[in-house]
């Protein structure tokens, strides 16, 4: 009889391709069909309404009732000529994912559809079952969903999706996008001081950002035969292939067939929606792909990137596919991330991260370049503590992900032109048609884009015209991290135009001035630069002498957001208040120990009711061959000695399952005793879950032992 396995392995070979169909030869054609975008707001609504939404999305003005009005009427017209039935408030609660509740068009006592413009600008989903991190109590349900004209509205099957902030009754942020916003002002508030200093005409900075998605995908069956997958997102227990990664032959290879259908149906589903995915390859692990888009306002980016998840799961049900988000899903090969390229945008169109021919336009780029290395390094431990999570802390710092330390690359030519610009220290600025800096050499190098190698070591790296964070995990909504990038850029810009406004007071010239502080900037962050090798012990180490922080644990890293500085650094720019630094990170710690929890539980199930029961019947053959042999007088000395290996195995398996077990009761106990405390200690919880990871670290190496004959029968695992 076919193990569970064997059958789907037997499924999932001989599955067809599920062809995917464009509706157009011509992406321009269903571009953006679904989405009520700027030109279906021209198309439907009057020229004043239009003017006026327009300006919401812009400068943030607010959209009076009126208005609100026009464009619900607007919007259900267009909606229900597209087979539209429902609307729903999508917005991004701290559980990770989206949420929605739909509610009908349709009003049954009225007996016609009906959108009202107050239905468009807000609803009040049940906010109790959310996270909210002590903000409410679980009996108090009221909480406030309200429309974000910033980002479009878009159709996703029968539904029509508006963005969405989610706020408590008491008015705190439960979600990522409204801290987002917030810090999306903070830093356009403080860029454009600094390039009022270059440029008059600057208005309006905003934050661009580009995510490269990276995700497994395995057939459906095969998923479903492993509880861990299915439960933890991961393989808890597994068996390294004799070929793996090793030969890198994946990367970049020819897509397979399945996977490559898959790939173009959601992204004619995405195009539709709006989302520019641009790019798609094999990643360097086998059943490894990445799927990245165009750049977008940042805002616009994050929430095209959570949907993208969504349309890709729903498309890969119908390729009888699944798609794994988990930042380690299988242990040996390499993870998945989700690479952030962040850079400012100016409303005359420059990037602040474009290096140029010009002076005037370098000093600029040099000022944001510096003060972006600064903020990285102030805010070390903040940015670290953006990236934390459960399933990211098995992808930092192993062969393929960037360590937990954070770091900055510049590349070979950036990092001369800072060394020589912090050493120089007679500076002078030529004027005229060609003006340029002198800086102990006849000008600043010609700093073209990609003038050096990237760095796949690094967390947070140079790319030419953009800074990459690449240690944000896959399964991580990047509103977090970059709302943490956004703040603390923001924070070190206030601080530059005032250090830069002291110079000038002083009677220093302008450019005199920028260049002196941006001298004194370059020297204090130094220790955070690093052009080697972020992956060698040589590192782990060279950093500790440079006194950079190694966060390995979430709960640590957690911490940081409590950290006076941090509190600080959200409530000077009013983009989190105390209560809700406190919220999220009760939010973020309960999380991290419920996953452990779940894997650890997942972990108990298959040792106790799959594997030892197959080692057993494993056994009871060994004892039959025993018997066999000593009954034709042969030697059984081996089978003997196998049979008590097993034994041995089996005895170390179910007192490691109990070890676990009582680790859990502990750490519940305890956390039964701090909740009636008020208050929460991560250093208590790291204790309990030290013992948690240890013993679930120990369980892991004990099934994956190859000196236990139990792996060459694995086959036979999950037979029910």
């Amino acid at each position: 009889m076919a193990t569970l396995r064997q059958r789907a392995l037997l499924l999932a070979q001989s599955r067809p391709s599920v062809t995917a169909t464009p509706p157009s030869l011509k992406i321009s054609d269903y571009y953006g069909v679904n989405v009520f975008g700027t030109k279906q707001m021209k198309e439907t609504l009057a020229p004043t309404v239009y003017k006026k939404v327009v300006e919401a999305i812009e400068k943030g003005s607010k959209i009076d009732p009126l208005t609100a009005e026009e464009v619900s009427s607007a919007i259900k017209t267009w909606a229900l000529g597209k087979g539209v039935t429902h609307y729903t408030h999508w917005f991004q609660p701290l559980t990770g994912s989206t949420a929605e509740k739909h509610d009908a068009f349709f009003d049954a006592h009225a007996g016609i559809e009906k959108f009202k413009g107050s239905a468009l600008v807000q609803q009040e989903p049940d906010a109790s079952s959310f996270p909210n991190g002590g903000i409410r109590s679980t009996f108090e349900a009221r909480g406030y969903t309200a429309w974000d004209p910033s980002s479009p509205i878009f159709i996703f099957g029968n539904t029509l999706c508006i963005p969405t902030i989610f706020v408590a009754y008491t008015g705190e942020a439960l979600d990522y996008k409204t801290p987002l916003l917030k810090s999306i002002e903070a830093i356009n508030e403080a860029s454009v001081a600094i390039c009022q200093l270059f440029d008059r005409n600057v208005r309006k900075i905003t934050p661009s950002l580009g995510v490269e998605q990276e995700y497994f995908v395995i057939d459906k069956a095969l998923f479903s035969t492993r509880p861990d997958l299915v439960m933890a997102g991961r393989s808890v227990f597994g068996h390294n292939p004799a070929r793996g990664q090793q030969l890198e032959d994946h990367y970049f290879g020819t897509i397979p067939t399945r996977v490559k259908e898959f790939m173009m149906d959601f992204e004619i589903e995405a195009l539709k929606l709006g989302i520019p995915v641009s790019t798609r390859h094999n990643e360097v692990a086998p059943g490894q792909f990445e799927v990245a888009p165009l750049f977008e306002e940042i805002n616009k980016a994050v929430d095209h990137n959570q949907l993208l998840m969504d349309v890709m799961d729903k498309v890969a049900e119908r390729h009888d596919l699944k798609v794994l988000f988990h930042e380690k899903p299988f242990a040996g090969v390499n993870g998945s991330g989700k690479h952030n390229n962040w850079s400012l945008i100016t409303d005359t169109g420059v990037n602040l991260f474009q290096p140029s021919n010009s002076a005037r336009e370098n000093l600029q780029f040099l000022t944001f370049l510096v003060a972006t290395v600064k903020a990285v390094y102030d805010y070390a431990d903040l940015l670290r503590a953006s990236i934390a999570s459960a399933g990211n802390d098995y992808r930092l710092g192993a062969n393929e992900a960037p360590p937990a330390i954070i770091s900055v690359f510049l590349g070979s030519t950036l990092s001369g032109v800072l060394d020589e610009l912090e050493k120089n220290g007679n500076i002078k600025i030529e004027k005229g048609d060609n003006m340029y800096m002198k800086l102990g050499i006849s000008k600043i190098p010609e700093i073209i884009l990609d003038n050096t190698d990237r760095n796949r070591t690094s967390p947070f790296a140079f790319t030419g015209n953009k800074f990459e964070f690449r240690a944000v995990g896959s399964q991580a909504n990047s509103a977090g991290p970059m709302t943490v990038l956004n703040v603390i850029v923001a924070e070190t810009l206030k601080q530059l135009a005032k250090d830069i406004d002291k110079e000038m007071s002083s009677g220093k010239e302008k450019k005199i001035a920028i260049v002196n502080v941006l001298r004194k900037y370059i020297k204090d962050s130094k220790k955070v630069r690093f052009e080697g090798d972020g992956y060698s012990e040589e590192w782990e180490k060279e950093a500790e002498k440079r006194g950079l922080s190694n966060l390995k644990s979430t709960p640590f890293a957690l911490d940081t957001y409590l950290d006076k500085k941090s509190i600080e650094v959200f409530s000077k720019h009013n983009v989190l208040s105390n209560v809700e630094l406190h919220a999220r990170h009760e939010i973020m710690l309960e999380n991290y120990i419920k996953k452990v929890q779940i894997e650890s539980r997942v972990m108990g199930d298959l040792a106790l009711n799959h594997i030892i029961p197959t080692a057993i019947l494993y056994q009871n053959k060994l004892i039959e061959n025993a018997n066999g042999l000593q009954g034709l007088g042969l030697d059984n000395t081996a089978a003997i000695e196998t049979i008590k290996d097993v034994s041995r195995h089996l005895e170390a398996l179910k007192s490691s399952v109990n070890q676990m077990i009582e680790a859990r009761k502990k750490l519940n106990k305890e956390d039964d005793i701090i909740k009636r405390a008020k208050g929460y200690s991560t250093n208590v919880k790291e204790a309990y879950f030290d013992q948690i990871r240890y013993a679930v670290d120990k369980l892991e190496l004990l099934v994956d032992d190859e000196s236990w004959p139990l792996v060459k029968y694995r086959e036979m695992l999950f037979i029910k």
